[in-house]
């Protein structure tokens, strides 16, 4: 069948139509996709500025008219940190409900950190033993862990590239502003790590996520035209000696690097820092990429209902 998956994600609105069955791979058939970055788009209080829910909610219909030019026969609407944590999250659901007719899922931080690993898992297998995920997105750091389809531990930090970000002001970062940032960074992530630690050094540890895949490129991995199955991996000992020369540069000229895009060259420096201070306080000295995340979790879990198994990872709505 022909799935929909809508991802209202704190950095872009992706829309991605999959070929898709039981038992077999998803199958990219069409992207649609914006970058709204909603988590920059935040009024004081935290809301969602009136300008960027007009751009979700035309987002989201010009997303349907996609669906049905390409014959979407099931539809998969979810939104993560951007939405769940503004606070006037219920009126933005409100909204693009009453003007589009979609409901959007709204998952929790936990939920997120499970279905990624649901998919960085199926992408792997089981030789990977115990498996431990990260995954920055533009509003949140999910990690998780465990040896089954289902992590032993899954946590999501408020440590997003793009809320992060917003604690960096002007076109190169004050050093005082980066000292402090990476000291909010590395306490918020030690405060997790024991959790972690209690199950035992991972067998195998990945990252997701368009920063991490950046970062990864950065620092010598394949271009992404070289195709979904190349390995690709980011060392600590790579990313360590980028990030004074990422600290030195404006936006501009980070988006000159290869592989970074120009949308998301303001949040490269906030991403490295946080994928920097991971990497450290984990232990470990190399990721591999997975070309797989949130979005093909979704898909999985779906496909295993459809086949009949409730699964072990579930969306709590």
């Amino acid at each position: 069948m022909r799935l929909g998956v809508l991802d209202v994600g704190s950095n872009t609105v992706h829309f991605l139509v999959v070929d898709a069955h039981p038992g077999a791979a998803p199958l990219p058939a069409y992207s649609h996709k914006a970058e709204l970055r909603l988590a920059e788009l935040l009024e004081d209080d935290g809301a969602i500025s009136g300008a960027g829910i007009e751009r979700l909610v035309s987002m989201v219909a010009s997303s349907l008219r996609v669906a049905e030019d390409k014959g979407v026969v099931d539809l998969l609407p979810f939104a993560t940190s951007a939405v769940r944590e503004a606070s006037n999250g219920e009126e933005v659901l409100r909204r693009v409900e009453a003007e589009t007719g979609v409901a959007l899922t709204v998952l929790s931080g936990q939920d997120e950190a499970r279905l990624t690993f649901l998919a960085v898992r199926r992408w792997f297998g089981w030789s990977s033993g115990r498996l431990l995920n990260l995954d920055i997105g533009g509003g949140s750091l999910e990690i998780a862990c465990g040896l089954d389809e289902q992590p032993d531990v899954a946590t999501s930090l408020p440590l997003g590239a793009g809320r992060l970000t917003s604690r960096l002001p002007g076109e190169i970062a004050d050093p005082g502003d980066l000292r402090e940032l990476r000291r909010h960074i590395r306490a918020e992530i030690a405060g997790a790590v024991g959790d972690f630690a209690r199950l035992g050094a991972p067998d195998h540890s990945v990252a997701t996520s368009k920063t991490f895949k950046q970062l990864a490129r950065m620092t010598g991995a394949a271009p992404e035209g070289a195709g979904v199955r190349v390995p690709r991996r980011l060392t600590r000992s790579g990313l360590s000696a980028w990030l004074p020369r990422l600290a030195a540069m404006t936006p501009a000229e980070r988006a000159q690097i290869p592989g970074v895009s120009f949308g998301r060259a303001r949040q490269l420096l906030a991403g490295a820092l946080v994928a920097d201070a991971a990497m450290d306080l984990f232990g470990l000295e190399e990721l591999d990429i997975c070309p797989w995340a949130l979005r093909e979790g979704i898909i999985l879990r779906r496909l295993d209902a459809m086949d009949g198994h409730e699964g072990r990872v579930a969306i709590e709505a």
